[in-house]
């Protein structure tokens, strides 16, 4: 770790190694070299004055990158592309006269940049099925607790505790849906040359337009490919970007809707995220146990949401063919978008651990859930005394005195609700004590939130799970 220059906190703090590797240079300029060789091997094969000997010599040194070279050449000429060309030629004397033949640098950029989306997304989706793997597992372990509800951050009626983790899991399944299209319908850039019109390879396969088409089919099949853009300027379409950093925009966006829940519930002492043996929650108050994974996850999220709109404003800034404004900003915004994704899922895991993640206090949910039930339950005690003879019009209105009585009680007196009380205590009610203990459960109020978690589970992420399988990534958090 350098300590006198800048470094990237993606790198040394929050995104994995194996991410980190997807971005780097040495997968960078050796999937040149692979296409380079994808090309002299389609060029071979459809006739062009290359050998087998080339082909091999240029395959054996994929990996054999003098970056000094390159960097020297680059100061030279002042051109990234051509500073490796010579310098993949240095070690391929025989194969150096055919290198880049028929190309434009878009070749080797453009077709790289869409394999790296490729192998990253594939990072995301494993990451992401394991995520969502988890929380069912918490979500069905969880599927009868019965806890307080929310509609504008106010009590409302009951839900579970697991059911609410069906709304997490729901939305990470829509963006894995959206992560799929995008993976299905990526397609290289293929071979189209300066301006998207193939003329040079018009020039080198003398006019012969099948030759052409079928040099992209075999170079797409090599990389791994169904399909090459249907057409093109020098580049790809800048909205592809935009797609792919949109879905992990989504995900950003579940993620920290995740987290912030788990933030309000920490702070209500319901549900915790891990807190370690050794972890110090705050510098000044030892007793402190903030939910620094979570806030850390919100914080990411934020980042990756906001960066989505540079793709979105180099896409709709391209000037007809191509211009080179994108290079700067894409190279930066596209790596960091999928940086963020993978630290924020790394993170996801760590708190959706079933073993050791995620700790729910049952006696304190159902603490809270009974100091708000008696509001909840009023309809139900209401609807009791109804089918007893009781006059509903009347009875609403004592019951509406009576809450205003017990909110008083609640919230200028600091004490206890005891709406149960005074309307045993009512005249104008028959209900007994048993009666209203049977009402009074917090299982009575929960609709069907265990069988819609089942449901949700069998039918949403159980093929999902059975498709993809489950992974045996852990969390890796640097600090």
């Amino acid at each position: 770790m350098s300590t006198n220059s800048y470094e990237s906190p993606f790198c040394t703090r929050y995104a994995s190694k194996e991410m980190q590797y997807i971005f780097s240079a040495d997968k960078k300029f050796t999937t040149w070299r692979r296409l380079w060789v994808a090309l002299a091997r389609a060029e071979m094969k459809l006739g062009l004055g290359i050998t087998q000997e080339q082909v091999d010599e240029l395959e054996a040194n994929i990996e054999n990158i003098d970056y000094e070279m390159a960097a020297r050449e680059e100061k030279l000429v002042r051109h990234d592309v051509m500073a490796h060309v010579h310098t993949y030629g240095a070690c391929c004397p025989k194969a150096d006269p055919i290198i880049h033949l028929g190309a434009t640098s878009c070749y080797v950029g453009d077709n790289t940049d869409v394999i790296i989306m490729r192998d990253a997304m594939e990072v995301i989706k494993r990451k992401l099925v394991k995520v969502i793997y988890q929380l069912s597992q918490f979500a069905e372990k969880y599927k009868a607790l019965p806890c307080l509800a929310y509609t504008h951050l106010q009590p409302a009626q009951l839900t579970t505790v697991g059911k609410r983790a069906t709304l997490w899991c729901n939305e990470l399944l829509m963006d894995l849906e959206d992560l799929e299209f995008r993976l299905k319908n990526l397609k290289l850039l293929g071979s189209k040359g300066t301006t998207g019109t193939q003329a040079s390879f018009m020039e080198l396969f003398a006019g012969d337009t099948d030759k052409i088409k079928e040099l992209e089919r075999l170079i797409a099949e090599e990389m791994g490919f169904d399909a090459v853009v249907p057409v093109s300027g020098q580049t790809y379409s800048r909205k592809m970007d935009y797609q792919v950093c949109s879905v992990l925009a989504g995900i950003a966006q579940s993620a920290s809707k995740f987290s912030n829940d788990i933030r309000l519930l920490q702070s209500f002492k319901e549900i915790e995220e891990p807190f370690e043996k050794t972890q110090i929650g705050s510098s000044a108050m030892a007793y402190k146990r903030n939910p620094m994974r979570d806030e850390r996850i919100t914080s990411l999220a934020r980042y990756v949401m906001v960066d989505v709109l540079n793709p979105a404003f180099t896409a709709g800034t391209q000037w007809f063919e191509r211009t080179l404004d994108d290079s700067a900003n894409k190279r930066i915004s596209v790596a960091e978008a999928f940086l963020g994704v993978d630290a924020i899922l790394n993170i996801m895991l760590n708190v959706t651990d079933p073993a050791n993640g995620l700790v729910v206090y049952e006696k304190i949910i159902r603490r809270r859930v009974m100091a708000e039930l008696p509001f909840m339950a009023t309809e139900n005690i209401l609807m009791s005394e109804v089918k007893k003879g009781g006059n509903r019009q009347k009875l609403h209105e004592v019951i509406r005195q009576l809450s205003m009585q017990a909110g008083r009680r609640v919230k200028e007196e600091g004490l206890d609700n005891d709406l149960c009380e005074l309307i045993l205590e009512s005249p104008d009610f028959s209900i007994t004590k048993e009666e209203m203990d049977e009402i009074m459960k917090p299982e009575n109020f929960i609709g069907r939130c265990p069988q819609q978690v089942e449901e949700f589970i069998a039918d949403c992420v159980k093929p999902v799970v059975e498709a993809n399988g489950v992974s045996d990534d852990v969390a890796e958090i640097n600090v």
